[in-house]
């Protein structure tokens, strides 16, 4: 009898607020925008530092934010060796690029890298067709990056752009990242009219200014969406690990599809029977992106061994 109303007990018992599911949409430092699955859009206070980003899926249960398991996400290490995660649950990773500003040399084979190890497809953007050198650019990163899809735009003419639109609506969800003044808040401003966002000029120095600095999510007119991001002339791969770089890189990927080193464990330094060696002798991978490898390879190897060492981040300004 006891036991028959402890079950009633039970059973009686309010059942607890399950919450609602939902996606941000946008991040604003101290709140995030959460559009939920019934259409509703709702703001919800979170901690300052809270790792919750655009691209998540949430559960909402009395103002507070629980992010679901993610299928992915796009990180990278700042220069005082914070890992800011910038957008999660993506499909495509636009890398906006132009012939000004220029791009920092690294910067696109570190993106890359990145987006390949999330299981994120690159896609290089090359926009700003109407300035002069851009056939020069481009044929340089045909040269560097042969294998990489590519598309040429002009934000500012049209070039190109309904080409991006079938892309992106194709992918279904994808986010741009470029060095600020590459032309990102442009691109979207003629993928999506009437959203306005600003945009700036470049500065004497040939630099772009930030315009950007909440990330949001766009529903495209054509179909997929597409997530804004903060401008920077850094990015340093966090989910590699200095093992599986090579597989990766591009370039270096590539030589090793098709034959690989004598020894499974190659770093690619001076190992015997090293096919990257090899390229660079024979002048079918450049000396340039050999250093701009190893320099990405010593960095990992440095994190790896504080890391292991218990040691504080040796990038930390």
């Amino acid at each position: 009898m006891a036991q028959k109303k402890s079950t009633m007990r039970r059973q009686q018992k309010p059942q607890r607020n399950n919450g609602k599911p939902g996606l941000i949409i946008s991040h604003y430092g101290v709140a995030v925008l959460v559009r939920f699955d019934n259409g509703e859009e709702h703001p919800v206070k979170v901690k300052r530092n809270s790792d919750h980003v655009v691209g998540d899926r949430v559960m909402v249960v009395d103002e507070r934010v629980t992010s679901l398991e993610r299928r992915n996400a796009l990180r990278r290490r700042d220069p005082f060796g914070k890992v800011r995660t910038l957008a999660a649950n993506l499909d495509l990773l636009g890398i906006v690029v132009a012939v000004r500003p220029q791009t920092p040399s690294g910067f696109i084979e570190r993106v890359v890298v990145a987006a390949r190890a999330a299981d994120i497809a690159p896609l290089l953007i090359v926009n700003k067709q109407d300035l002069p050198g851009t056939t020069a650019f481009e044929d340089q990163l045909q040269c560097d990056f042969p294998a990489m899809p590519r598309l040429a735009v002009s934000a500012k003419q049209g070039d190109g752009l309904e080409l991006l639109r079938h892309e992106l609506a194709e992918a279904g969800r994808s986010a741009l990242v470029g060095v600020s003044g590459s032309g990102k808040s442009s691109l979207l401003n003629a993928l999506c009219p009437g959203i306005d966002l600003e945009t700036g000029d470049l500065n004497e120095e040939d630099h772009g200014c930030h315009t950007t600095s909440v990330s949001t999510l766009l529903a495209l007119p054509n179909g997929g969406e597409l997530v804004d991001t903060p401008g920077f002339r850094d990015f340093s791969p966090v989910d590699v690990s200095s093992e599986a770089l090579a597989h990766w890189f591009p370039g270096v990927m590539s030589i090793l599809e098709e034959q690989p080193c004598r020894f499974r464990n190659c770093r690619h330094r001076q190992e015997p029977g090293c096919r990257i060696k090899q390229a660079v002798t024979q002048g079918t991978f450049s000396e340039q992106r050999y250093q701009l490898y190893l320099n990405t390879l010593e960095e990992l190897e440095q994190l790896e061994t504080a890391r292991n060492e218990g040691r504080k981040n040796p990038f930390c300004r």
